[in-house]
């Protein structure tokens, strides 16, 4: 998508996530803001309880073109705690947690992501993990420390080069292939009963985006509905 094409798109998901805020009953009178950027949706701003904001996460993620909801949302005036896992040089915010296996300007914690994550039990509002996946010959060990440290309703974002594009294939440190059906086995319970629940898993031409919540203390895996809105 050319750069025109693609603020028009943005400026297009703006104007429908405002009629959204303005319009929706249960979204009316929250003091967030919504901004769209290469169609991920951006959100700031405050909220009474955590039940208000996966509302407004799941309401977005439901605007037809989103590819992902990324918020920095105060839940009763507290800050969300964020994490980039294998941040290199990039944090997608500056007040992000950066974890990763080399010393660098934006590497807060340095930690070889193969032996775990090293942070508590349910410690954790979101986790950023962008373009590691395709790195690692088995990913599941990492996914299952991202299960364990986020909270309950705390989100895993993850970003990986679609299989189809160049991307995928042009860095030689790649080492698996990812697509939107990749994550359709990671919301059904493992051997342990772990799965993840589905926010939003889509792609654009270039990208594997995907939104998931950790099915814990109570929140159900999602039902052959839910599964049916992003995988085959």
């Amino acid at each position: 998508m050319d750069s025109r094409r693609r603020d028009l798109v943005d400026r297009d998901l703006d104007e429908a996530a405002a009629d959204l805020l303005a319009h929706d009953s249960r979204l009316r009178g929250l003091d967030v803001r919504v901004r769209f950027d290469g169609a991920v949706a951006h959100v700031e701003g405050d909220v009474p309880a955590t039940a208000d904001l996966a509302v407004l996460r799941e309401r977005l993620g439901r605007l037809a073109g989103v590819l992902a909801v990324w918020d920095r949302v105060r839940v009763a005036g507290a800050p969300p705690r964020v994490v980039d896992l294998g941040c290199g040089g990039t944090k997608q915010h500056p007040g992000n947690i950066g974890i990763d296996l080399r010393p660098g300007p934006e590497a807060d914690v340095l930690a070889d992501l193969a032996h775990g994550v090293p942070l508590a039990d349910a410690s954790v509002d979101q986790i950023f993990v962008v373009h590691v996946l395709e790195h690692l010959a088995d990913y599941l060990p990492l996914l299952r420390e991202c299960h364990r440290v986020l909270r309950p309703g705390g989100v895993l974002h993850v970003l990986a080069p679609w299989w189809r594009h160049v991307n995928a294939v042009a860095d030689p440190t790649h080492v698996r292939l990812i697509d939107v059906q990749t994550f359709k086995h990671l919301c059904r319970p493992d051997d342990a009963g772990r799965c993840w629940y589905p926010l939003l898993v889509t792609r654009d031409e270039s990208t594997v985006f995907a939104d998931l919540v950790p099915a814990v203390d109570g929140r159900e895996p999602a039902c052959e509905r839910r599964l049916a809105r992003f995988f085959d």
